[in-house]
């Protein structure tokens, strides 16, 4: 394990998916002097248990931009690491059931093409094809967005932690942030289990923790954590990983 610093420019905390893309994208910029802090292991917080869904289409013009942008990323990411993200182009399918809820659907298609995404209006049958699985006695129609896709978020963390490593950004697990030393309104320092580390700057990526994370310091961040529930299930017949995702 490398020594622990005692000053950085930047100082990320929370070691999974948010941080790891945070060190990464400023260690490739040029800001090499950035730490990242992670109490426990990589994605040992919410990233390993995320979906992993990757869908673009936000009714805002920048949000739907970045989200693209992290599309592209996940396609050349694992050439440039040599670790896999799990990145798979299989789509997204958004489903009408009532009216209402097609006139919001051809309004996506609208934005999405508007934002230069391509997204094809289906009838029921053409829905089918591609969820073979659907029953498509109520559906009116649906829309479908065949850049959309899935990875493995506790793998693209890892290559993205690689990747900061090898722009010179530095990982430090197994260590707790403690406290902060503020002044005139800026964190100049960050207290962990490990020692103290002079910064510039501090990087609030620790999830559902972040709300704890800032009160610490006064700051109020808007975050609530929900739960949410998965099945894992035995293998079903017609269902393969090349199914796009479905969104009713």
């Amino acid at each position: 394990m490398s020594e622990f610093p005692t000053h950085a420019r930047v100082v990320i905390i929370g070691g999974g998916i948010m941080g790891a893309s945070t060190a990464y994208h400023l260690a490739k910029l040029g800001w090499k002097d950035t730490i990242v802090i992670e109490r426990h292991k990589l994605t040992s917080g919410t990233t390993f248990h995320a979906a992993g869904l990757v869908g673009q289409l936000r009714s805002n013009a920048n949000i739907t931009q970045l989200l693209g942008e992290s599309v592209k990323l996940y396609k050349t990411l694992e050439q440039e690491t040599g670790l896999a993200t799990g990145w798979k182009m299989n789509g997204g399918l958004r489903l009408a059931c009532n009216e209402e809820r097609w006139t919001e659907v051809r309004r996506q298609a609208t934005t999405a093409r508007s934002f230069g995404l391509e997204m094809h209006l289906l009838t029921p049958r053409e829905a089918l094809d591609l969820w073979p699985l659907m029953d498509i006695s109520d559906l009116v129609g649906a829309a479908f967005l065949p850049t959309d896709g899935q990875a493995n978020p506790s793998d693209i963390t890892a290559s993205l932690a690689k990747g900061a490593r090898m722009h010179g950004a530095r990982i430090f697990e197994d260590t707790d942030v403690t406290g902060f030393k503020v002044e005139n309104g800026r964190v100049t320092e960050v207290q962990t289990s490990r020692g103290t580390v002079q910064c510039e700057i501090v990087v609030n990526c620790a999830g559902q923790w972040a709300r704890e994370l800032g009160a610490k310091v006064g700051v109020n961040v808007p975050l609530v954590s929900v739960e949410h529930q998965y099945m894992i299930t035995e293998q079903i017949a017609g269902v393969t990983s090349s199914l796009p995702t479905a969104r009713p």
